[in-house]
């Protein structure tokens, strides 16, 4: 009846993580060949290049077990905003020399650490 259709939109909806994760995922490793190979900023740019990217494969990854929480629609946006912010910004900072960029990342990174409690519970 209506109750089970209500629920299976609901798993439906949970499930765009899988697709945000796989899309994410994609562009994190496409993101790492560009810091390996074509990335010219100076050492400490590099460093927070390649710290947004760990956290960006990490985290796309992770979204793919967000259906199997008990608050998928929560933790998962959480967790994709988080992302964005905390690895936005540190791509932001690292390669276009936006400082703005680094003020994002703190936000993004308390979004990731309350996503990551909300798995939990």
């Amino acid at each position: 009846g209506t109750r089970s259709k209500m629920a299976a939109a609901g798993r439906a909806a949970d499930h765009v993580f899988l697709r945000i994760g796989g899309v994410s995922g994609a562009l994190a490793v496409a993101l790492g060949a560009y810091g390996a190979h074509g990335f010219q900023g100076d050492v400490g740019e590099k460093r927070v290049f390649d710290t947004g990217n760990r956290y960006h494969l990490l985290h796309s990854v992770a979204l793919l077990a967000v259906p199997l929480t008990r608050r998928p629609m929560l933790v998962g946006s959480l967790m994709t905003t988080g992302m964005i912010l905390f690895s936005g910004g540190c791509y932001l900072n690292a390669v276009f020399e936006m400082r703005s960029g680094a003020q994002m990342a703190p936000f993004g990174g308390t979004l990731l650490i309350a996503a990551w409690l909300c798995a939990a519970l």
